[in-house]
């Protein structure tokens, strides 16, 4: 089964796995049966009464015939829930080949950049764009400004307008499907000026370490620190990850940035390595994490101890930079450090989404789909695990930073690395406050959140801001 702590409908994220051994993904049937309206609901509710974490949350009776898509029907299947804040939106319905293509390469068709948004401004900015993307092949990079967007130079519509009368959805709307060869006409604003752009959407891997950025060692008054930014948790993030600490490793780092503030989760395996790399002095009875399943599931539970590997360093310090775009498997590594850390693991930034629960993978093959469910929830060594308004609260340090667009990332005159580096030296910061963090959101001093459709695509969900 596939094993996952990635988001859902409305944002957020996750931490994958595969179908549990003693369940998994239904025989395939014939491809022309099984694929109407009405199987593919009826499917989606039995693996739900099968897997999910909150059965006493589900409707004991609620027909689909009233509901139009399968993913109305999951919708108010696990409203309650919901309403409850423990599934906002992360029990949904997604392509098999969709999201394998992602998990396994990081494929996906867009342009290439991450975009926030200032709905009181009207305002929409890039807050990074990936390698070998045409948003980057075009000049468009982190701090550029989305002033207007047409499908031609004829149509064009200030972001401004487009906000007023649509929100951010209309954005969404405005900025086209995510296929190939989909364009674009985008007027941007950065410090070379203000230009029109014609862009087109192409495929592309995501590089889920920077080879700009991705990983660094940066001179600190002569202290030398460690900074890792992933963006995601995805199979190719394993050799860049190791080439990473195997980097710090060589160079005696002891003191580590990992800047996760965009990253919405992805795959359990990835965040287990992550912690691995920075395990050194971790003990192979050293518990990283617990996941557990239902009472009537309890056979697929599981308690992941620390694997050091050869490229693993033993951090004294980490700072942890995160977001409200910081979601799943990326809050999982973060509270595994709790326990053996305390308060020399510490937040940057602002509280991070609040997803302490991870999804199993349900496929009904002839459909291609994937039902990803709520199956689990995860726990650290001290069995801290109740994060639903993010890690604020839990976490036993935290410094309080906004995210500065007007520098790289991983610069060290950015705001929240600015803040890393003071919680490593043991220079003063003001706390994050612990409270209700319920949107995807990018916090800042401008108010900035993470763009996000209403139905987003795989890479969307694991890569909050994608587009």
């Amino acid at each position: 089964m596939i094993l996952s702590a990635c988001g859902g409908g409305g944002g957020g994220s996750g931490s994958v796995v595969t179908p549990p051994a003693t369940g998994g993904a239904p025989s395939p049937t014939p491809a022309t049966a099984g694929c109407s309206l009405r199987e593919r609901q009826d499917w989606a509710a039995a693996q739900l009464k099968e897997w999910y974490l909150f059965p006493e949350a589900l409707p004991a009776n609620l027909s689909p015939a009233s509901y139009a898509t399968v993913d109305d029907y999951i919708d108010a299947l696990t409203a309650t829930a919901r309403g409850q804040g423990r599934d906002r939106y992360f029990t949904y319905l997604t392509s098999i080949a969709e999201e394998n293509a992602y998990y396994a390469s990081g494929s996906s068709a867009g342009f290439g950049f991450r975009l926030s948004y200032d709905s009181g401004a009207g305002r929409v900015f890039v807050a990074e764009s990936f390698e070998n993307t045409p948003a980057l092949n075009a000049g468009i990079d982190r701090g550029a400004e989305i002033v207007a967007i047409g499908t031609s130079a004829a149509d064009l519509r200030t972001v401004a307008s487009i906000m007023a009368s649509g929100g951010s959805a209309g954005v969404s709307d405005a900025l086209g499907p995510t296929t190939a060869g989909t364009t674009r006409v985008l007027r941007v604003t950065d410090a070379a000026g203000t230009r029109d752009l014609t862009v087109a959407k192409a495929d592309y891997a995501l590089t889920p370490v920077s080879s700009r950025y991705g990983a660094k060692i940066l001179d600190d008054g002569g202290r030398k620190v460690g900074y890792v930014n992933l963006r995601t948790f995805i199979d190719t993030a394993d050799p860049a990850l190791r080439a990473a600490f195997a980097q710090f490793k060589a160079a005696g780092i002891t003191e580590v940035i990992v800047d996760l503030r965009y990253n919405g989760g992805g795959l359990v395996s990835i965040a287990q390595l992550m912690g691995d790399l920075m395990a050194a002095n971790r003990a192979t009875s050293d518990v990283f994490d617990y996941m557990v399943f239902r009472p009537e599931k309890s056979a697929e539970n599981e308690t992941r101890f620390f694997q050091p590997k050869t490229q693993s360093i033993a951090p004294t310090r980490i700072a942890f930079i995160g977001t409200g775009g910081t979601a799943s498997a990326s809050e999982l590594v973060v509270n595994a450090f709790i326990p053996y850390l305390h308060a020399n693991a510490a937040l940057i930034g602002t509280n991070t989404y609040g997803k302490p629960v991870g999804q199993v993978a349900l496929d009904k093959v002839a459909c291609d789909d994937r039902l990803r469910v709520i199956a689990f929830a995860t726990q650290n060594a001290a069995r801290q695990g109740n994060y639903y308004n993010g890690l604020a609260g839990t976490v036993e340090a935290s410094c309080r930073a906004g995210d500065d667009v007007t520098y790289p990332l991983g610069d060290a005159r950015e705001a929240s690395t600015k803040a890393a580096l003071d919680f490593l030296a043991g220079r003063s910061c003001t706390a994050i406050a612990a409270g209700g963090q319920t949107t995807l959101a990018l916090r800042s001093a401008a108010t900035r959140e993470l763009l996000t459709p209403e139905r987003p695509s795989t890479v969307q969900r694991e890569v909050p801001g994608a587009y």
